[in-house]
């Protein structure tokens, strides 16, 4: 006979969103000043042909390449100095709320607002990112502690699906009684990783902060929500993107003037590969729930390119179905890592009606892909 699960339930959703925004033209003119820069230090070996000349951003080549307009940061000003171009946060002590977990706290505090549900009433606290900004003590852990939750917090990274693979974790966590409350955290300062001095990525990542409530479908009021009908993930090892920054660098003697060992991509290997990948995965798990892609009213899908989005979305349902079914972000956020997909949901929700389904779907690094089906209550 088979076992029966409780219901789950996402019962609200938060969004820390910086007060810094850079604009395309902003970053395109600070890059192209740090190239003029270097290309001049660098003249006499350009000439001679042993350094090749850094060339120069456009407006134009970053929408064309990616659809984003712009990007919230949470400090601009280091990021625009041609001489630095990275943000400059101010050092915490010990004993001070870690950067971090702050954003964190804040969006956690809007989503136990959207539920009903006061921090003491939490079970658990899942921290999802794409970076952590330490190894230990878990970012997870105190964040709990300032909200007040109970239960137990821990620290997961799956790059860009970090947000979906955490809903499965806190989806099962409910399912199996060992929680009655999760938040799950998507602190995202991509500002401090991105390598703003490369023109092939400089444009592609902002910061922000998502945050999710999931709880057992008995404790949330009826209609209110959205029911988890299921989870699906999906790893595959790809090179093609990399962070290979790491506590054994240090270790390496690596020459100073390397390039930064942050993130870097084959962003062509990236999209012929994982469009199918992503597509492919969504049909398969809508079809093991016995749905179909024209049979779902929205998708909240990864927000990475607008190019790769439009044409998961064209193989679902085979024609260019807009952004009411699609909704994108990216143009304003920029790629979040893995709060994009959350931010699409959590701004492109309150129009569905009870019983229209969604799916939420992420894809980055790894290759990993994660799937969340839900249904409104």
């Amino acid at each position: 006979m088979q076992a029966s699960f409780p219901g789950v339930v996402i019962s609200g959703s938060g969004l820390f969103r910086p007060a810094d925004v850079i604009t395309n033209d902003e970053l395109v003119t600070a890059f192209n000043a740090y190239a003029d820069r270097q290309n001049a230090l660098h003249a006499d070996a350009i000439a001679a042909g042993t350094h090749q000349a850094l060339t120069h951003s456009s407006v134009e080549f970053i929408e064309k390449a990616s659809g984003i307009r712009q990007r919230f940061v949470l400090e601009k000003s280091g990021v625009l100095d041609p001489t630095r171009m990275y943000p400059r946060f101010e050092p915490r002590g010990d004993d001070q709320l870690s950067l971090m977990a702050e954003i964190a706290v804040d969006a956690a505090r809007q989503a136990l607002a959207d539920a009903g549900v006061a921090g003491e009433q939490v079970d658990a606290v899942i921290c999802a990112s794409a970076n952590m900004q330490r190894a230990y003590p878990a970012m997870a852990i105190e964040i709990q502690q300032a909200l007040g939750a109970r239960g137990f917090g821990f620290d997961m990274n799956v790059a860009c699906s970090s947000a979906t693979f955490a809903i499965e974790q806190a989806t099962n966590a409910l399912r199996c009684g060992t929680a009655r409350c999760v938040v799950v955290v998507n602190p995202e300062i991509t500002s401090a990783h991105l390598e703003w001095r490369d023109r092939d990525c400089h444009f592609i990542f902002g910061d922000v902060c998502t945050a999710l409530v999931l709880q057992r479908a008995d404790d949330v009021p009826a209609g209110r929500g959205f029911e988890v009908l299921g989870t699906q993930l999906v790893t595959q090892f790809s090179n093609n993107i990399r962070n290979n920054f790491g506590f054994m660098n240090r270790a390496e003697d690596r020459d100073p003037a390397d390039r930064d060992l942050t993130f870097y991509q084959e962003g062509r290997k990236v999209f012929k590969e994982v469009v199918p990948m992503a597509a492919a995965h969504i049909e398969a798990h809508l079809a093991a729930l016995g749905q179909a892609p024209a049979q779902v009213r929205r998708f909240w899908l990864h927000q990475a390119n607008q190019g790769m989005n439009q044409l998961v979305i064209k193989k679902l349902v085979g024609a260019d179905a807009g952004s009411d079914v699609a909704p994108l972000i990216l143009d304003r956020y920029a790629n979040t890592a893995s709060a994009g997909s959350v931010i699409a949901f959590h701004e492109h929700r309150s129009d569905l009606q009870a019983g229209d389904l969604g799916v939420i779907c992420s894809f980055g690094a790894g290759y990993s892909i994660g799937s969340v089906v839900v249904r409104k209550r």
